[in-house]
């Protein structure tokens, strides 16, 4: 199935580009999973969050700030008082932010489910992190890469003690087309002069695809019942594309070539939410999905051998950061 579906078309699974959210998880009784999903606080996250709470879930919103995750939670509970949702303070751009979350989800929480990464952000000017790391790979990668590796047990227990399998999701996009794959350099990766906004932003979604398949081949090899997805949302006028806007004509430029492709939130968030609770994707995993339905990636992304490289360099990273804090 082709990417760009005409809104009245669909796939195999039954649904399509115009599914929302809402409809493809109708019926389905989630109330006894606990979800995290990042980046909940706006845009796809929070309506994957309300759409999953609607359906029973206990979700978890990791937020950078207290104050903006209970602004989210308090809109999302005015929608249905009846929504299981705790907010914990997370920084993904910052590893022991995002070690501390671990730490204290680990010991709050019996079990964890479903794993959504979803968080990020778009073609920024060049920054580092905290970490010294160029900050769309460190936020949009590094951070759920950290994160998936300290809930991981978590959620392979999880599986084991209620025969639930989990689910890990990787929300990357079809911008990762544009990446050539060459960011298992710190030096090239941190290199200002290099820098395109939407090239490190590609790169970053690549590696989201990746990572997903490399974690589903080690899963698979280790007989863990735990699964690992990656997405395309689509094309959602969220803040997400913030930095974009700084150019008025390429904005209004870029608005009017993709409108016919833009779909709503809910919408955006359909394939996300399919891929939590849908039973069709059990036993599915190290696939890549658009649409609600699966398809091919680019020919990098389906790279083996890449997606091992791309875990030896943020292992490295890890070990970089951790002997820069000690």
């Amino acid at each position: 199935m082709g990417l760009w579906n005409w809104p009245w078309s669909t796939g195999p699974s039954g649904f399509g580009s115009s599914s929302t959210a809402e409809e493809v998880t109708e019926g389905i009784d989630a109330s006894h999973l606990t979800v995290i999903v990042t980046g909940a606080t706006n845009g796809i996250g929070k309506e994957t969050a309300r759409v999953l709470a609607l359906r029973g879930a206990k979700v978890i919103m990791p937020s950078r700030t207290l104050e903006s995750g209970m602004k989210a939670k308090e809109s999302l509970l005015e929608q249905n008082p009846n929504s299981k949702l705790d907010v914990m303070e997370m920084d993904l751009s910052s590893l022991e932010s995002v070690r501390k979350f671990a730490q204290s989800f680990n010991s709050r929480n019996k079990h964890l489910n479903i794993l959504i990464n979803n968080a990020g952000i778009m073609a920024c000017p060049f920054q580092l992190s905290k970490d010294g790391i160029e900050l769309q790979f460190a936020t949009n990668h590094l951070g759920h890469y950290l994160l998936t590796s300290l809930l991981l047990d978590k959620l392979k227990t999880t599986a084991k003690e209620t025969g639930i399998q989990g689910r890990i999701i990787n929300v990357s996009s079809t911008a990762h087309r544009s990446s050539d794959g060459s960011f298992f350099d710190l030096e090239k990766l941190n290199d200002q002069s290099r820098y395109k906004p939407f090239g490190a932003y590609a790169h970053s979604k690549l590696a989201n695809i990746l990572h997903a398949n490399e974690l589903s081949r080690r899963l698979q090899e280790e007989g863990s019942d735990v699964t690992a997805n990656s997405l395309h949302p689509g094309v959602i006028v969220t803040n997400i594309g913030r930095y974009l806007t700084s150019n008025a004509v390429v904005f209004t430029l870029l608005a009017t070539l993709v409108k016919p492709f833009v779909k709503s939130i809910p919408q955006g968030a359909a394939t996300t939410c399919y891929l939590a609770l849908h039973p069709n994707l059990k036993d599915v995993s190290g696939k890549y999905f658009a649409n609600c339905n699966e398809t091919t990636p680019s020919a990098k992304a389906r790279d083996g051998e890449l997606g091992k490289r791309l875990w030896e360099f943020s292992e490295e990273l890890l070990q970089r950061s951790s002997k820069a804090t000690k």
